[in-house]
């Protein structure tokens, strides 16, 4: 073995005192607190202090960074007005088999006001009450009309002159599903707003705003 090897052992070792410290610390073994030394920073690879990577570089990111997401699509309009109707894209819900409009529904009739008093050309509408054909055809009449008049109400009490609205109950005579599936049955179960008159000019000057 060479001087420089030599020296290299001699500096590496670590002193009787530190070894013995160590060993009296942890309760080892010569071997493993040899092995303690080294991890407490005072053996042969912590010897020289820490050590840090030279000719370290910054990673550039290559490329531009992904898109952000497109924000999500608005809600649809829960009520709209067309040539002849207000479309509500929401039902009105009502008690089991009654007449009583659930507070849930109350801010979408709430918005049927709005909606009246903002298109001025609207001069009457028809209120139509309809039913599925669960039950008997007399019942679902009468409830369907019964459901009309309370949407009616409503309205009116909200601000809605009462010579500009109708209220009538078809039943079960004017069905836009299938009765045979819950589904079906489901959107059968509907009230409609149906424009009966209109100012036309007024609308022609509505729509140009």
């Amino acid at each position: 073995m060479n001087d420089i090897d030599d020296k290299r052992n001699v500096t590496s070792r670590p002193s009787p005192r530190r070894w013995l410290v160590a060993r009296r610390a942890t309760g080892l073994g010569p071997w493993v607190a040899g092995a303690a030394l080294t991890v407490m920073g005072v053996g042969p690879i912590a010897c020289g202090g820490v050590t840090t990577f030279e000719g370290g570089k910054a990673l550039a990111v290559v490329g531009r960074p992904p898109a952000p997401p497109p924000p999500p699509a608005p809600p649809p309009e829960r009520v709209v007005v067309t040539d002849d109707k207000i479309v509500i894209n929401e039902k009105i819900q009502f008690e089991y088999d009654q007449a009583t409009i659930r507070t849930e529904s109350h801010s979408l009739l709430d918005e049927v006001v709005g909606t009246i008093k903002k298109h001025t050309h609207i001069k009457k509408i028809a209120i139509e009450g309809h039913a599925s054909a669960e039950g008997s055809d007399d019942h679902n009449l009468k409830l369907s009309d019964r459901r009309a008049k309370a949407v009616m109400k409503y309205l009116v009490d909200h601000g809605i002159a009462a010579g500009m609205l109708t209220a009538k109950g078809f039943g079960v005579s004017k069905p836009i599903a299938d009765n045979d599936t819950p589904e079906g049955r489901e959107k059968n179960r509907r009230v409609e707003f149906n424009i009966v008159e209109q100012d036309t000019a007024q609308k022609t000057v509505e729509a140009g705003k």
